[in-house]
């Protein structure tokens, strides 16, 4: 097996640097650059992609997790094209928008009302703000490490482009710690609005952490006795733990749940969900954009719940994830190295733990995505209902190849 080739990813990627700052920026930009990795592709179907150099990945990233279905996936296609047939953005909203929150509200356990929006940090933006509006309060806890978007109050102190002004009423403490939650709650008392976290913890350049045994139903407990609301961010883990909403899985009850990358397939759409009793709240908050009640997206969504339901795609995604990461376990042991897998099988997070500088591990995923296998070294990765056990075991052959050319390169 050959080594792929970037060429017109790096000649087109030299012209984009003149005109778009950085020439791929944001999540994307970390990525890009190098030379030895894919940056523009031609074209995706199913768990595969293209690139301008015509080299086919099996992706592993899923776009950063809204792709859950396979790409172009022809039911959820078809219900857009429908869609877009009787219009998109309108001056009145869809009907599609009703039977869409009426779906969500009938799948997510504790969900009442659903509210829509665009990008995952749409949401949980405007979940602090309903937590702020229901309790009067100025507050935010939130876990280190955790990401809920780019809005000023959720990037580092200090960030170009913030003030410290901005986290002035952000509280940080650390993942499976409720006793410094509960020590927040002691240094501000009647000053915290809102907790907010992933369902688990998926931080970059980390191993991903499992809650604790009672940590959830610990945290909940202190929000009840305290009167702030508890926020779950589940942007990036929605519908790949359990289709009800990933704190069914581990046993507790949030007021707002956020979601977004697959609530679409990869059209543009996210929600906040939450009880009856955050409903005025929310519905007090002036909160919209432009974009909001495009209905092609939601038609989108729409077809994708009823997709991920039919398929029981939880399931498959939790079963063909464990499938790749033994697999790959076995393929690095088999070449004299420990393959760490953390967080849930549908989103595992990879990590050789021969070397403490990540130079090996950061040498494998160059190898890989060089023969074909799309990881990136510092993310979790995601599994869709697209995968299967034709693209695992070409992963595992690519894994291997990966790894010899790893152990070859020590050697020079």
């Amino acid at each position: 097996m050959g080594t792929y080739s970037f060429k017109n990813s790096q000649f087109l990627y030299q012209k984009a640097l003149k005109v778009i700052p950085n020439g791929v920026y944001g999540h994307y930009g970390l990525a890009a650059g190098g030379p030895d990795s894919p940056i523009y592709f031609s074209i995706a179907q199913g768990a595969t992609v293209h690139d301008i150099d015509d080299n086919e990945f099996i992706d592993y990233m899923c776009a950063y997790g809204p792709m859950i279905l396979g790409y172009k996936n022809p039911t959820v296609d078809e219900a857009v094209r429908k869609q877009y047939e009787k219009g998109d953005t309108v001056m009145l909203s869809s009907p599609v928008m009703v039977e869409l929150a009426e779906t969500l509200v009938d799948t997510v356990s504790i969900a009442d009302w659903a509210f829509f929006a665009k990008n995952g940090g749409d949401v949980t933006n405007l979940a602090s703000m309903v937590a702020k509006a229901a309790t009067g309060r100025k507050k935010i806890v939130k876990v280190n490490g955790g990401y809920h978007g780019v809005a000023p109050w959720m990037q580092d102190a200090g960030a170009p482009g913030t003030m410290e002004e901005d986290t002035s009423h952000i509280i940080a403490i650390n993942w499976n710690a409720p006793d410094e939650f509960e020590k927040a709650i002691a240094d501000h008392p009647g000053e915290i609005a809102g907790f907010i976290s992933s369902p688990y913890h998926h931080p970059v350049f980390e191993d991903n952490v499992l809650p604790a045994d009672g940590y959830w139903q610990k945290i909940e407990s202190l929000c009840r006795a305290n009167g702030i609301v508890l926020i779950v961010d589940d942007v990036r883990a929605g519908f790949r733990i359990n289709l009800h909403g990933s704190n069914e899985s581990f046993g507790f009850k949030p007021d707002l749940i956020c979601f977004g990358k697959g609530l679409g397939n990869g059209y543009p759409l996210s929600a906040l969900v939450g009880t009856d009793a955050m409903k005025d709240a929310v519905a007090s908050v002036f909160y919209t954009g432009t974009m909001f009640f495009g209905s092609a997206p939601m038609a989108a969504a729409l077809a994708t719940l009823k997709e991920l339901k039919r398929l029981d795609a939880a399931k498959v995604m939790t079963d063909i994830g464990s499938k790749l990461t033994e697999g790959l376990v076995k393929v690095a042991e088999d070449n004299g190295y420990n393959l760490k897998v953390s967080g849930v099988p549908a989103m595992p997070y990879l990590r050789i733990t021969n070397d403490e500088t990540f130079q090996v591990h950061n040498t494998w995923i160059t190898e890989c995505v060089k023969r074909g296998a799309y990881f990136l070294s510092y993310h979790n990765h995601f599994l869709s209902t697209a995968h299967t056990d034709e693209h695992l075991k070409k992963t595992w052959n690519i894994a291997d190849e990966a790894f010899k050319a790893v152990k070859q390169g020590l050697k020079q």
